[in-house]
């Protein structure tokens, strides 16, 4: 052969090679490109996946400190009216302290006292001073004088005969004194009502 036809032969060996591999490479990148296809579906579900995957564990994580916020909340709240229960009545026993004071001021001085109507006007004068605490605290007194009997109030012990016809039904004598803190009944006034 010559190096003539050596080189033509050659040459169309090269371009059978390059056809078979151009064939091969299409053929491979159809291969390819059809289990691309799929692989895209699953990477899309799979990265949807992990996204659904994220965003559950973001909820229970905000779930999670919701509820331990919560927790906290309730703990604390119930510690806090504890402490109102054990402490509510500071305020009011701080304000009666003085009225006690002047108590023990009046003892003292009843020792030692000549005059009888001195003292009695000390002891009206912390009587008075107690009961304003009390009213300034919510603590009011219930009318019972010449009032019709309210059994919401009053509680009747006694029923006399009426010395006028005007005081039928009426409360002519209070045995013991009713109280309401804030509107509230805490102690009804017992009282003696005319028939």
């Amino acid at each position: 052969m010559d190096p003539k036809e050596k080189k033509t032969k050659q040459e169309e060996e090269l371009k059978v090679d390059d056809i078979q591999d151009t064939v091969e490479g299409q053929s491979q990148n159809e291969e390819a490109t059809e289990a691309t296809e799929p692989l895209t579906a699953e990477e899309k579900l799979e990265k949807e996946l992990k996204e659904a995957q994220a965003q559950i564990e973001d909820q229970r994580d905000k779930y999670l400190r919701l509820s331990a916020e919560f927790d906290n909340y309730r703990k604390r709240t119930v510690k806090e009216k504890a402490e109102l229960i054990l402490n509510g009545g500071e305020k009011s026993i701080k304000s009666i302290l003085p009225v006690i004071d002047d108590m023990e001021r009046a003892l003292t001085t009843m020792e030692t006292a000549t005059d009888v109507n001195a003292v009695k006007e000390g002891v009206e004068l912390i009587y008075n001073k107690f009961l304003s605490i009390l009213s300034q605290d919510g603590v009011k007194v219930i009318e019972t004088k010449d009032q019709p009997l309210d059994t919401d109030y009053h509680e009747a012990i006694a029923v006399i005969p009426a010395p006028t016809e005007e005081q039928k039904g009426k409360i002519l004598d209070c045995v013991q004194t009713g109280y309401t803190l804030n509107g509230k009944v805490i102690r009804h006034a017992k009282v003696v009502v005319g028939e």
